[in-house]
């Protein structure tokens, strides 16, 4: 996990091509409201056909500028999802296990913290850049004003906070070297300790 902007994405790659395994939770939830889906279906009875782009695909750039200004609408857009996002992320990760007992799992989800998922989880890996990276990012990313991309950041627990509920951090400020180097620190340490669980299981 990590806030929006910290590069969670590029930490998540750099994970897979040391052996790990990811379900990304962003791509699930993309996946659930595609055109044609009860999730989208449930979104457009919710906040309207003016959610809508053209093509009747989910318009998220409309749809955040709805939820994002309102906590009460970004928490009920989360009641819908949420469900079938974990239904998919366990789906997955036991189709993972089966072929691979010994897998190292990466569950990448953004608000993991906020939604009080971190305690189902063997530890949490948070990928940090601070405020001000974070809304650099983030408006040269989306294109953004400031004041939407402060919003966007608002809408998160500060990751400062956040760093109190992390097993392991994983700067990502500098050069994709460095962040490279701490990424293969903590895969060590996750192999570790999934030696220690296997070991004891034995």
């Amino acid at each position: 996990t990590g806030g929006i902007a910290t590069g969670k994405s590029t930490v998540a790659e750099m994970f897979v091509s040391l052996g790990a395994y990811i379900v990304d939770t962003d791509r699930i939830s993309r996946q659930i409201v595609e055109p044609g889906s009860a999730g989208l279906q449930q979104v457009v009875d919710c906040f309207g056909r003016e959610i809508l782009a053209a093509d009747n695909s989910l318009d998220r750039k409309k749809l955040g500028a709805v939820v994002f200004s309102s906590p009460e609408k970004r928490k009920k857009l989360e009641s819908l999802l949420h469900p079938r996002i974990f239904e998919e992320k366990n789906r997955q990760i036991e189709a993972i296990r089966t072929k691979d007992t010994h897998a190292i799992v990466l569950v990448d989800v953004p608000l993991l913290i906020e939604v009080g998922g971190d305690i189902h989880m063997d530890g949490v890996v948070l990928v940090y850049a601070s405020p001000q990276v974070q809304l650099a990012r983030i408006m040269a990313r989306d294109n953004l004003t400031s004041e939407e991309a402060i919003s966007r950041i608002a809408a998160q627990m500060p990751i400062d906070e956040k760093v109190r509920y992390a097993h392991y951090v994983i700067h990502n400020e500098g050069h994709l070297e460095e962040t490279r180097n701490a990424v293969a620190d903590v895969f060590q340490q996750l192999r570790k300790e999934e030696q220690r669980r296997s070991a004891a299981l034995d």
